[in-house]
């Protein structure tokens, strides 16, 4: 205790009861506080008290971690198992001695803990010889009771009398930020918060959701600014040691274990950090650790050091939230880059994300910002002249809203101190704001601010101000920021940018967009930041491979970074892009796939990967009340779906038999920078994390592209495993050019109303459904991409030239309605043609497949088959069918299997009929040969098609007659 190693306490007490060393001892006041972070409701004191009760006990449970983790025991793991389990009967059959029901519980809970410690450095020595002054436990949570959800799958515990901290992961590869914690009665709790929140937001890269915090224990109030911030440093420098103590590394051999530590787990070696509150500054001492410690992923360890990306100077998490910003207001018919538009705006000119975002245009008008300082009040300002001085302030180190020019604010603004006793509302702020009274304090101000009818409202700062009207302050828990919160209800902005995090709670953002607002969450708009964190990664892990061997210099490989920087924003971008333009698609068909998406919903749930209460997913009765209302799942709602969508997803394919396919293998290129990807070829597609890289690729744009409901439904509807599903959509995307469309559609951004651009991606939606299903169903066990391709894309593309000419029909009326409209919209006429074609698109496929079987020509088939359509109004009987009213999930699969019958149908009746065609002959000839030799069974189709015109809402008891008739059909004229 005289030189800080140990804690003056009540746990001191054993010292007189035991013969427990004082280590031991600290090891058991260790466990105690790491309980009272995962919320055990027992205090220190009390837990202490009950150790020295039952000292027999309290030795045994230093005996049962002793013989679990010391690496001196003389014994294999077999034997050291059965001593374990031995010493752990005798703890609980002791336990029949204790009388007291909460004494009881707590060493039953000290023993399912030890029994959940996976590693530990209690036996690990310093430099000096000595044992570390400082204790670190991997633990499960999964296997301790009661621990607080969301539960990560690791968790590491550094405790000491100077510092304690926990890092939390979602995985085996996993990354996310150490904050500097001022919460040291539950900084478990704020960390568990954020991973939470990480989890959703890492769906778009590599690794899951991790997070990490710390306490520096010994602070004073006397303690001058730059003594705070060396104790900091020294408490961030235990706590990665502690972390990387117990952490597995890579060697030219193969995985490292760690010294001295007994491994009740598999081999993990993959531990990467980011600087967050408190750490912005810290990324280079955690390198140099890295490289004190000869870890494998060196100065990759910790992004954004002196030799990483500048997140700031990249203007990268504002940036990327700037990508939703300008999302939402296209979707709204305005342009923000050329328009003048009013904002309301959390933070100052100094901060990484306001400041950046609020030089993103140059038409902002911020008419009023506030911090914790100052609130800054501009009623009508310039454009131009606010846009010019909101540079000089972030140009100028440390400014606050205090250095701003105030010549240059409207009349009736200024700088207001938050510290003030009140703040005169001038008429001009009255008018603004709808402020009725000449006088607020400068919470009810803030308040007034935050309920402005303002165009954007952005959060670039820190602190929730938006809470929900069902939900109280307390259930915020952010106490500091309770005086000036408002209700979602009274939010009249038009749209929300979240810059920053927890600006507003979950059940605020459904509040807002349920009433028209337009937002998604924090962790869509502000995952640039993790993004480039990890493109910075997974770069230093090539790299750095490739200065190992010789080949680069580290100073040629900072400048090659430096140069990349352009580029890897450009991935970063790319991805807040499609990941917003995800939520639009969801959006857009939230009521006509009310249904679809409540399934999917309970079948998370049903699977254990979805907790609703947890994310704040409505019941299916909320949603079927919205569904009379004509609402659906909102934007946040919806947000948490993707990004769920992407993760399981994700973990299901690096679980699965993808393989390395040339064409999925490609996906791994497209993770990095073109500059490299040029340069360095072979070491992009042989990176350590590889597989990985390739899963998270496709996973995102599958979900990206054709939503997140694509793979269950190609699952439940085909059978076939994830990785096929993968293996299905990737040669589709290919053999139809779908990426080349689909870019061509996003160019039109600002061209064309967003409604049409939605409508066309939809419309190739359905052609990646509908294609897909048919090659998981006709290639079966046998699915690859590359086989696949080289079977159909020639020949697809040959049918897409004479695509327009063969349409006959209502088929042929919906292709030229569809293609006009689109023209008429301004989207120009191949591109129009081109989508306009992808409703019949997907029968291509057949028709080749027909034509390969066959040995007749592609186009032979490919007008026997339209023209069947036609004259047997099959296109009319398949609009029937789509246009089915669906209430459940057997419908749902029953009218896919319908338009897949009917499409085989159609293919052998084309076949069929193919057999009349003779080599002088036409095919009009072969067709009318072929109706007279099926008069009868054609005469039976016509009267059932009648019949089903006269019908004015045609169930699936009809179809399901009908597509029998057509099988007959079909089966005698391949027999006759």
């Amino acid at each position: 205790m005289w030189f800080g190693e140990a804690e003056s306490d009540s746990f001191n007490r054993l010292l007189l009861g035991t013969r427990l060393s004082w280590r031991e001892i600290a090891l058991l006041r260790a466990y105690a506080r790491y309980l009272r972070q995962i919320q055990f409701p027992y205090s220190v004191d009390y837990i202490a008290e009950t150790m020295a009760d039952h000292l027999q006990i309290t030795g045994g449970l230093v005996e049962l971690f002793l013989t679990r983790f010391s690496p001196a025991f003389d014994g294999d793991d077999e034997w050291r198992h059965q001593r374990e389990q031995a010493v752990e009967d005798r703890l609980l059959a002791a336990l029949d001695e204790v009388q007291n029901l909460g004494q009881d519980r707590i060493i039953r809970q000290y023993v399912k803990v030890i029994k959940a410690t996976l590693r530990t450095n209690f036996f690990q020595p310093g430099i000096d010889g000595k044992f570390k002054p400082y204790f670190s436990f991997k633990l499960s949570p999964r296997d301790i009771p009661d621990v607080p959800r969301p539960v990560p799958l690791y968790e590491i515990y550094v405790y000491s009398p100077r510092v304690e901290g926990v890092h939390l992961r979602g995985g085996k590869v996993a990354r996310g930020g150490l904050r500097w914690s001022d919460r040291l009665e539950d900084f478990r709790t704020e960390v568990l918060g954020l991973v939470k929140a990480q989890q959703v937001k890492n769906a778009v890269i590599v690794p899951v959701g991790a997070k990490g915090g710390f306490v520096a224990k010994c602070l004073t109030p006397g303690m001058s600014r730059d003594e705070v911030q060396a104790e900091g440093v020294a408490c961030y420098q235990i706590f990665i040691r502690g972390l990387l103590d117990i952490t597995d590394n890579r060697g030219e051999g193969g995985i490292l274990r760690p010294p001295l530590v007994v491994a009740k787990d598999d081999e993990d070696p993959y531990l990467v950090v980011a600087a967050d509150k408190g750490t912005a500054t810290f990324s280079d001492i955690a390198n140099a650790l890295a490289r004190e410690y000869g870890f494998w992923l060196g100065d990759a360890f910790a992004s954004g050091g002196s030799a990483g990306y500048d997140h700031k100077k990249m203007a990268i998490t504002a940036r990327g939230a700037w990508v939703s910003v300008q999302r939402h207001f296209r979707e709204l018919g305005i342009n923000v880059q050329q328009t003048d538009f009013t904002v309301v705006g959390i933070g100052d000119m100094a901060g990484d994300v306001f400041g950046n975002g609020m030089l993103l245009s140059p038409h902002i008008r911020l008419v009023a910002a506030f911090n914790h300082q100052h609130i800054f009040v501009d009623p009508e300002p310039d454009a131009a002249a606010s846009y010019a001085e909101r540079q000089r302030l972030f140009a100028q180190p440390r400014s606050s809203w205090a250095d701003y020019d105030t010549t240059l604010i409207s009349a009736g603004g200024g700088i207001f101190d938050r510290g003030a006793k009140s703040v005169f509302i001038s008429p001009q702020m009255q008018s603004r704001f709808d402020i009725a009274v000449d006088r607020l304090t400068p919470n009810e101000l803030i308040s007034q601010l935050l309920r402005a009818e303002v165009d954007l409202l952005w959060n670039g700062g820190i602190g929730t101000y938006v809470k929900a009207s069902s939900e109280s302050h307390t259930d915020v828990g952010d106490k500091a920021n309770d005086g000036l919160r408002i209700n979602a209800s009274e939010l009249r902005c038009r749209v929300i940018g979240e810059g920053g995090n927890l600006g507003m709670t979950q059940l605020a953002r459904v509040e807002y967009g349920l009433a028209g607002g337009r937002s998604n969450t924090d962790f869509i708009d502000n995952a640039g930041g993790v993004d480039c964190s990890d493109h910075e990664v997974n770069i230093k892990i090539l790299l750095n491979a490739v200065v190992e061997r010789g080949d680069l210099t580290g100073k040629q490989r900072n400048v090659l970074l430096e140069d990349m920087t352009d580029g890897v924003a450009a991935l970063v971008l790319q991805n807040n892009y499609r990941q917003t333009q995800a939520i639009s698609l969801a959006e857009a068909e939230v009521q006509e796939r009310s249904g679809e998406y409540r399934r999917y919903i309970s079948n998370l749930e049903a699977a254990g990967k979805l907790n609703r209460q947890l994310e704040f997913i409505p019941t299916d009765q909320e949603l079927a009340d919205r569904r009379a209302q004509g609402q659906g799942l909102t934007r946040p709602e919806l947000a948490v779906l993707v990004s769920y969508s992407k993760a399981i997803l994700k973990e299901e394919l690096i679980a699965s038999d993808l393989g390395l396919d040339p064409h999925l293998a490609a996906a791994v290129a497209t993770a990095f920078p073109a500059q490299l990807v040029q340069r360095y070829p072979d070491e992009v597609a042989e990176h350590g994390l590889r597989r990985e890289i390739m899963c998270t690729q496709v996973a995102n744009d599958i979900v990206n592209r054709v939503g997140f409901n694509f793979v269950p439904r190609q699952r439940k509807a085909t059978g076939a495993p994830v990785a096929d599903v993968a293996r299905a959509y990737t040669a589709v995307m290919h053999i139809y050019a779908v990426d080349e469309l689909w870019g061509r559609i996003e160019a039109l951004d600002y061209v064309v109303d967003a409604t049409v651009q939605q409508a066309m991606m939809h419309c190739l939606i359905r052609l990646v459904r509908r294609a897909s299903r048919w090659l998981l169903r006709n290639r079966r066990h046998e699915m690859a991409p590359t086989r696949a391709i080289a079977e159909f894309a020639d020949g697809v593309a040959q049918l897409r030239e004479a695509l327009p000419t063969m349409l006959r029909g209502r088929a042929a009326e919906q292709y030229r309605a569809m293609s006009q409209q689109w023209q008429e919209a301004g989207v120009d006429a191949s591109l129009a043609e081109a989508v306009a074609g992808a409703l019949q698109g997907y029968t291509a496929l057949g028709i080749i497949q027909a034509a390969r079987e066959t040995d007749a020509p592609l186009m032979h088939v490919a007008e026997l088959y339209f023209d069947m359509g036609e004259r047997l109004q099959l296109d009319w009987f398949s609009g029937q069918i789509l246009a089915s009213k669906i209430e459940n999930e057997w419908q749902a699969l029953a009218r896919d299997t319908y338009l897949e019958d009917l499409e085989w149908q159609q293919r052998t009746l084309a076949v069929g009929a193919l057999r009349y065609l003779t080599p002088e002959g036409s095919l009009e000839a072969c067709l009318e040969t072929w109706e007279a030799q099926q008069a009868a069974l054609l005469s039976r189709w016509q009267d059932m098609v009648t019949e089903l015109h006269t019908t004015d809402s045609p169930d699936f008891a009809m179809f399901a007659v009908a597509v029998r008739e057509l099988l007959d059909l079909a089966q005698s004229s391949l027999r006759t």
